[in-house]
């Protein structure tokens, strides 16, 4: 089983030092992220591709391979291809043939040769009618048809190898990530700001999270979720942090002796201070939020400059002219969208005849009558995790008891997402088993029996003990995690 990875094509024009480096990057990040798949598969760098290998009797593995690099920044699409030495026309027509035929039948067709490497004395045209003629008279095609066809018969042709696409699949595109500077992006959980940090890490950033808790722990809960879904499916292959500032007693603060129109802009002004904070002790030059223009009151043009000018560092804003819908399909794409619409916009509660046009003078007077050691003593209480820890432990406090077993008057509550349920079922003969997506755990929990207990379950155990967490919080004492042994 082997893959041909295609370069994003802006990484072909970069000058040949940046492209070397980029390619090094791209490999690199494969590398670690396809060796949780396989350790033994190999990732070799060339010039203007990648080729992934599988090693025999690992094609059941094929799924997530597939899965891995349809989510790498840098990759713009990859083959799956049938590797063969290249002895002539015939031979070559006769392994495509193999490989065709089912697909071909019923259907119009056209032959694509690409070759490279050592001088071959054929055209890529020459081999393109070979087969072409050999299929269209030797299956049950349709016919050829050069300008739509249904079916593209991909051949690439390197030195003395000849390879054969049997399917061809959409990458990510962007840049390998960690070949451009790193980010800090302020996260809430909402569409916006999920949006904004996946659309850095597609570009190549390092990104990093830095949550202000408005909510309390169960607010903390939903953003950790949702950054570790990102980090796991886009940027697994560097480690990031996230940073927790609480921040309720700013809101405090700001309600008490901040004026009611500028609370939303002397907010945002806060936390960017407190996130160039943050950013300095992490060596990071730029921060990036979601705001897009005109989306808010606090996101004119005008309130935008008056929140820039509370930090010196570069403030990326990814979706500053993009439309809430598009923001929201594309959440959808990128499979957050559960995540995100379950997360209350908690800065829109200070909102309460917002001004669309704040004047800078009157920014300072009111930030005059705000206590800046309310801000100094929230970031002396900041808590900054590796990412990928709250996968291990989430935080020792937030641990629920998981059972490896299941009892007579217990039932599992499967909390995965619809299309995970569906693409691995949880097979579990005897058991009774709810299948309730962690989103909708909040209002279907209120219906459970006081006498049974209830064993939340999802694949890697990390959203089920935050979620259990949560409800024994709230005085769900009946509900714990199921983490089997095996399944």
């Amino acid at each position: 089983m082997k893959f041909i990875v295609k370069l994003f094509p802006e990484i072909t024009i970069k000058s040949r030092p940046v492209r070397k480096r980029m390619i090094q990057r791209l490999g690199t990040n494969l590398e670690v992220t396809l060796r949780r798949v396989d350790e033994q598969i190999k990732v070799r760098n060339n010039w203007d591709k990648i080729d992934v290998v599988c090693v025999p009797g690992t094609e059941h593995l094929r799924d997530e391979v597939v899965s891995v690099l349809s989510r790498t920044p840098g990759v713009h699409a990859f083959l799956e291809v049938r590797e063969f030495p290249l002895v002539d026309f015939h031979d070559a027509y006769e392994r495509t043939r193999d490989a065709y035929a089912e697909l071909l039948r019923g259907k119009t067709f056209k032959v694509r040769v690409k070759r490279s490497g050592r001088n071959h004395d054929f055209t890529s045209v020459d081999m393109e009618r070979y087969i072409g003629g050999g299929l269209n008279q030797h299956t049950e095609a349709a016919g050829v048809d050069v300008r739509t066809p249904q079916v593209w018969v991909d051949l690439e042709i390197v030195d003395d190898r000849m390879f054969i696409v049997t399917e061809r699949h959409q990458g990510l595109g962007g840049f390998p990530l960690g070949t451009q500077e790193p980010v800090l992006s302020l996260i809430s959980g909402g569409f916006d700001s999920v949006v904004a940090s996946y659309m850095t890490m597609r570009r190549g950033c390092k990104t990093h999270f830095i949550f202000f808790n408005l909510g309390g722990y169960a607010h903390e809960i939903g953003v950790k979720q949702v950054a570790l879904h990102l980090w796991q499916r886009y940027g697994s292959s560097a480690r990031v942090k996230f940073v927790t500032v609480p921040f309720e007693e700013v809101i405090g603060e700001l309600l008490q002796n901040v004026h009611h129109s500028y609370m939303g802009v002397i907010l945002k002004r806060m936390m960017l201070r407190a996130a160039e904070r943050a950013a300095d002790f992490m060596k990071i030059d730029a921060l990036v939020t979601g705001e897009s223009v005109a989306q808010v009151s606090s996101q004119t043009l005008t309130n935008l400059a008056l929140i820039d000018k509370a930090t010196d560092k570069l403030v990326l804003r990814p979706l500053v002219t993009s439309d809430k819908q598009d923001i929201i399909d594309l959440s959808k794409q990128i499979g957050a969208f559960e995540f995100a619409k379950s997360i209350p916009e908690y800065c829109g509660v200070i909102s309460d005849r917002p001004t669309t046009r704040g004047k800078m003078e009157r920014v300072l007077e009111e930030e005059a009558n705000f206590d800046f050691d309310v801000l100094e003593q929230a970031l002396k209480k900041v808590q900054v995790i590796a990412i990928d820890e709250i996968v291990e432990n989430i935080n020792a406090h937030a641990a629920v008891e998981a059972l490896t077993r299941v009892g007579a008057n217990q039932v599992i509550v499967d909390i995965r997402a619809s299309h995970e349920q569906e693409k691995k079922p949880l097979n579990m003969p005897g058991c009774e088993i709810l299948s309730i997506p962690f989103f909708k755990l909040g209002s279907e929990v209120e219906s459970f029996d006081t006498d049974r207990e209830y064993l939340l379950y999802c694949e890697k155990g990390v959203m089920s003990q935050m979620q259990a967490h949560h409800l024994q919080e709230k005085g769900f004492a009946n509900v714990k995690v199921f983490r089997p042994e095996s399944i």
